[in-house]
C-alpha cells in the first residue's frame, strides 16, 4: 500500500454561516465539523494530516491539537491555492494524497478508504469522489470516456444539453498521486471571474498530459453534504443523528423514539439499555448494559454502570456505579461519584461529592463537597452547608449514619460511623462514633395564646 497523506481545507471563514465562530468549528452532534473529518481521515489509515488554516487559525489548531500539521493560507485565493500551501510539507513525498474539505463532516472512513484503494488499484494520478444525484442541479457533472475514466468535469453553466442530464456529480473530495498533484498545481491559473486558483483545474491539466483520471462513485450521496450555512448545518446534524442512533440500535440498544433521541458521536451505550424520547447524551458519556434513561434526562461526560435507572435528571462529569438510581428531577454536578445501589430521589443536587454503596438520599437535599460512607440515610431537606462566603469546605459522614429531616451540616464537619443526627439540627461540630448529634432549641408551648390574637379582618 502506498504512503497516504491528507490535506484538509479549513481556511475559510464561512460568511454564509453569519457567525462569529469559524465555519469548520460549528458542531454536528456535539463535535466540530473539522474534528469529524480528522476522525474519519485517521480511521482510513492516513499517516500524515496537513490542515490548511486561515480565519481562526489558532482556534482550529486548539481544536485539533497535535493530530495535524498546519499551514497558513493568509489570503483565500481558491481551493487550488489552498492546497498549494502544503507544498513545503508534502511535495517530496511519494504516495497518495487525499484532499478533503473541513466542512464535510458526514464522510465516513469506509468511503474514504474505498476511494483511496480504488485510486491505487487503477494506478491513477487523480481520482474524484463522485455521487449519483437524483437532482444534480448546481453540481459539476462527471463526464466519462469509453474506458470509463474521467474525460472532464463540466460545470452546469458550461454543460451541453446532453451533459446537463448526467447525474454523476463531483463531491469536491479527491485522491491524487502526491508528486503529480504539486507539479500540476504549478500550472493552475486564475483566469476567471473571481481571480482564484481552482483545484478541479488539476484534473484537466493531468488529462492533457495523458494521465489516468478516474472517478469512484460513493453509495450514499448524503455523506457528501458540504455545510455552508445554518440550514445545511441542521441537515448534517439530522443525518448524523440518524446514523448514530441506527448504530446503537443495531448494537442492541432500544430507542423508543429515535427521531427524538439525541446522542453525540463519542457516546458508548451497552446492550439492552432502554432510552426514552427527549434524552440528550453528550460528550464522552459511557452507559452500561440493562440501563433505563427516562425522558427529559441529559447526560454529559458521565460514566454509568450496569442496571442504572435515570429518570428525568441532569448528570454532568460524574459517575454512577451499577444498580444505582436517580430522579426524577435531580442533578449531579461535576465530580460526583455515586456508588453501587445508591438511591437518589427527586429534587436532589449533588456536587463534588462521593456517596458510597447502599446510601439513600430520598428528596429535596443538597450534598456538596462531602464524602458519605456506606448505608447512610439522608433525610428530606438536608443541606450540606459547604460555603462560608469565601471558601468551600468539605464534610465527611461515616457508615450507617442516620440523618434526620431538615439537618444542616455546616462544613467542615466529621461525623463518625454509626451515628444519629436528629431532625432539625444544625451540626457545626464533629460527632463521635455511636453518638447522637442534636442542635436545636427546646420547644416551649405558650398556653392561651390563641385568645390573645386580634380578631381577623373580614
Amino acid at each position: 500500500m502506498a504512503n497516504r497523506f491528507a490535506i484538509i481545507l479549513a481556511a475559510g471563514q464561512g460568511t454564509r454561516m453569519k457567525s462569529k465562530l469559524y465555519k469548520v468549528l460549528h458542531a454536528v452532534c456535539g463535535k466540530p465539523m473539522v474534528e469529524h473529518v480528522v476522525d474519519q481521515v485517521e480511521a482510513a489509515g492516513i499517516e500524515k494530516v496537513v490542515t490548511i488554516v486561515g480565519h481562526g487559525a489558532d482556534t482550529v489548531k486548539g481544536c485539533l491539537g497535535n493530530r495535524s500539521e498546519y499551514v497558513l493560507q493568509a489570503q483565500q485565493l481558491g481551493t487550488g491555492h489552498a492546497v498549494l500551501q502544503a507544498q513545503a510539507v508534502l511535495e517530496n513525498e511519494e504516495g497518495t494524497t487525499l484532499v478533503i474539505c473541513g466542512d464535510t463532516p458526514l464522510l465516513t472512513a469506509e468511503t474514504l478508504e474505498s476511494l483511496l484503494q480504488y485510486h491505487e488499484e487503477k494506478k491513477a494520478k487523480a481520482t474524484i469522489l463522485t455521487a449519483h444525484a437524483a437532482d444534480p442541479n448546481g453540481y459539476g457533472r462527471i463526464i466519462r470516456n469509453a474506458s470509463d475514466n474521467v474525460e472532464k468535469i463540466v460545470e452546469q453553466k458550461d454543460a451541453s444539453p446532453e451533459e446537463v442530464l448526467v447525474q454523476e456529480i463531483n463531491t469536491g473530495t479527491y485522491a491524487f498521486d502526491n508528486k503529480f498533484l504539486f507539479a500540476a498545481l504549478q500550472s493552475v491559473g486564475n483566469n476567471n471571474a473571481q481571480g482564484e486558483y481552482y483545484l478541479p483545474d488539476v484534473i484537466e491539466i493531468l488529462k492533457n498530459q495523458g494521465e489516468i483520471v478516474t472517478a469512484y462513485q460513493m453509495s450514499d450521496m448524503g455523506e457528501a453534504l458540504g455545510v455552508n450555512d445554518r440550514v445545511a448545518l441542521a441537515e448534517a446534524s439530522v443525518y448524523m443523528k440518524r446514523r448514530i442512533n441506527e448504530k446503537h440500535m443495531r448494537n442492541g440498544v432500544t430507542l423508543i423514539d429515535p427521531d427524538n433521541t439525541y446522542i453525540e458521536s463519542d457516546v458508548i451505550i451497552g446492550s439492552d439499555t432502554v432510552i426514552e424520547p427527549n434524552v440528550f447524551l453528550k460528550g464522552k458519556t459511557i452507559i452500561g448494559e440493562d440501563c433505563f434513561i427516562g425522558s427529559g434526562s441529559e447526560l454529559s461526560n458521565t460514566t454509568i454502570g450496569d442496571r442504572v435507572q435515570i429518570r428525568s435528571s441532569n448528570l454532568e462529569d460524574s459517575v454512577m456505579e451499577s444498580d444505582s438510581n436517580i430522579g426524577p428531577f435531580s442533578h449531579l454536578r461535576p465530580n460526583s461519584h455515586i456508588g453501587k445501589r445508591v438511591h437518589i430521589g427527586n429534587f436532589v443536587e449533588v456536587k463534588n461529592a462521593v456517596l458510597n454503596e447502599d446510601t439513600k438520599v430520598g428528596h429535596l437535599t443538597y450534598v456538596g463537597d462531602a464524602d458519605l460512607g456506606k448505608n447512610i440515610n439522608v433525610g428530606c431537606g438536608t443541606v450540606f452547608v459547604n460555603y462560608d462566603g469565601k471558601h468551600k469546605h468539605r464534610s465527611s459522614i461515616g457508615d450507617n449514619t442516620f440523618i434526620g429531616c431538615n439537618v444542616n451540616i455546616v462544613a467542615p464537619v466529621n461525623v463518625e460511623a454509626n451515628t444519629f443526627l436528629a431532625a432539625g439540627s444544625t451540626i457545626t461540630k464533629d460527632v463521635p462514633e455511636g453518638a447522637m448529634g442534636i442542635a436545636r432549641s427546646r420547644q416551649e408551648n405558650k398556653p392561651g395564646y390563641w385568645e390573645k390574637l386580634p380578631p381577623a379582618k373580614k
